[in-house]
């Protein structure tokens, strides 16, 4: 188990067309579970493997949602005592996805990306998709997806393709999202 590298723009690899994965063994196990490790550190909610530098079709996605049912946890991060809802968590794996039946009505996310750090972006996508993937075992499965799942798996689809979410907006957006994080990365 290791955290790994996240790989950040302009990095040439996040542009890489990822491979399918043929050999559902013990390395695909490893890569997934230290996938999990480095994105729940970030923290995000969705990494492809290409984001940590390996050109495969693999995907992890944990949207994290509250848990309604557990006890609120007091934090102290800033000297206020206030209560933090804890979050649930539903790890998914993803091995060669592939999108049938996108919808055509789209849906508006502000969107944004351990590869493109601190930089959000409001990116229309399908509302709603149906989804074929396998598992770790290489079982076949189809689902529905939609709301935050939907926007969230096609986001992390787009990295297997080589393109990441600031690729959607306008020439002009996409340089005043590119130049801030150079003014970012500056002051850090």
């Amino acid at each position: 188990m290791a955290i790994r590298q996240i790989l950040e723009v302009p990095d040439p690899r996040l542009k890489v067309v990822s491979e399918p994965v043929t050999a559902f063994d013990d390395e695909l196990r490893a890569l997934v579970t230290d996938m999990f490790e480095t994105m729940y550190d970030a923290p995000g909610i969705g990494l492809a493997a290409i984001q940590v530098g390996v050109p495969k079709r693999v995907l992890v996605i944990d949207l994290q949602p509250d848990d309604p049912d557990a006890e609120p946890v007091p934090c102290n991060h800033d000297g206020h005592h206030h209560h933090h809802q804890p979050t649930k968590k539903e790890p998914r794996v993803f091995v060669n996805p592939e999108i049938l039946d996108p919808a055509d009505e789209l849906a508006t996310y502000q969107e944004g990306c351990l590869s493109v750090p601190e930089i959000y972006a409001d990116v229309d996508r399908p509302a709603r998709c149906r989804v074929r993937w396998q598992d770790l075992d290489g079982a076949v499965h189809e689902e529905v997806m939609e709301g935050l799942m939907a926007t969230c798996i096609q986001h992390e689809m787009d990295h297997l393709e080589g393109v990441l979410f600031i690729d959607h907006l306008s020439r002009l957006k996409r340089q005043m999202a590119l130049k801030k994080l150079d003014k970012l990365r500056k002051v850090a």
